[in-house]
């Protein structure tokens, strides 16, 4: 299997940093391939411009979204590592779907609706979140965040999600609690990916 991870924190010594080792140390005790795309590291410029819609209209797409699509073209399955910032991907990854997941790659429209491009790929999404995960359930969020994410942009352009973590409390966690979420992510990528 492929694996692709879009990672997005700015941080190289978060909590996200430490899910990002596990799931792809995980990944590739299992013997699989894995590439990882760091957004902040990459210096990924995440504005869609006027001139990259035009420039794929005329059949252009320009290199560094075309770099990001192959790698796509290529996974049998993406998995989005980020921190929620209010309510939300960060703006980098955001931007990332903006501009990568772009009409005539992931998706186009006709007679019959949506055609979605990226048909037969896995999507798996981990967040992280310093709002305790029970607030989240209780006014709707953690189902909220599903919706926007796993149907609003996989399911949208054909990927299957298998599985959407929500991990709550980061920041206020003690030692065993954060090994907890890091053993429930390692046990996670196991059963699901």
């Amino acid at each position: 299997m492929k694996h692709l991870i879009i990672y997005a924190h700015s941080n190289a010594e978060s909590f996200n940093h430490a899910i990002l080792e596990t799931v792809v140390t995980t990944l590739k005790e299992k013997g699989d391939e894995v590439v990882v795309r760091d957004l902040y590291a990459l210096d990924f410029q995440p504005v869609l411009k006027p001139e990259d819609t035009a420039a794929m209209r005329a059949g252009q797409t320009p290199a560094d979204i075309k770099v990001e699509q192959e790698y796509i073209s290529q996974s049998d399955t993406i998995t989005f590592i980020s921190p929620i910032w209010w309510t939300g991907l960060p703006a980098i990854l955001k931007g990332y779907v903006d501009r990568v997941f772009a009409y005539g790659f992931a998706y186009t429209a006709g007679a019959e609706g949506i055609n979605k491009l990226l048909t037969g790929k896995k999507g798996f999404i981990v967040n992280t979140h310093g709002t305790p995960n029970a607030i989240y359930d209780e006014i709707g969020m953690t189902a909220g965040l599903k919706l926007t994410s796993d149907t609003g942009i996989f399911d949208f352009v054909g990927i299957e999600s298998v599985g959407h973590l929500l991990l709550g409390s980061i920041g206020y966690l003690d030692e065993d609690g954060y090994k907890g979420l890091l053993k429930q992510v390692q046990d996670t990528v196991k059963t699901v990916l």
